[in-house]
């Protein structure tokens, strides 16, 4: 009886070991994803880069014209003879980002027993860093409808 090769002795066992015997095929590389953009060495107008990466940089925007809207909501508002009036609660936007209304609590103490009252936000005018209700008393306000959401 003729020897077995080794070959063929593998072959024989592999099926009970559970194991697949393939011929070696020659592997591509995968293709590989294109390199990550190197970030713009240039930084946006008005933005300082605080550290030597972009990515972590700072912005120092100078606000030339406007009034950030965390500065209005939660100011007080003056009316006639400078007597605070009430706080700036809400402003209320329309579809196009533009700001029509601005919402007003008056009266009540600490905010308990006050109302809300609604009036074009055209109304409401920065005055010395303060903001105005030009020729308004408590009393309008306070005879206004309540303002509802």
């Amino acid at each position: 009886m003729p020897k077995p090769s080794v070959l063929a002795l593998l072959l024989g066992l592999a099926p009970l070991l559970g194991v697949t015997i393939a011929p070696a095929m020659a592997q591509t590389p995968a293709p590989s994803a294109p390199a990550p953009s190197t970030p713009a060495t240039t930084t946006p107008a008005g933005v300082t880069a605080t550290t030597g990466n972009p990515n972590l940089a700072v912005s120092s925007i100078k606000l030339e014209t406007g009034k950030r809207l965390s500065q209005i909501i939660g100011a007080p508002v003056y009316g006639q003879d400078n007597k605070e009036l009430g706080k700036v609660d809400d402003l209320v936007l329309t579809g196009d980002n533009q700001i029509t209304l601005a919402v007003v609590s008056v009266g009540g103490f600490l905010g308990v027993g006050s109302k809300l009252v609604a009036f074009p936000f055209k109304q409401l005018a920065s005055e010395g860093g303060r903001m105005t209700l030009p020729g308004v008393t408590a009393d309008q306000l306070n005879a206004m409808p309540n303002f509802q959401y």
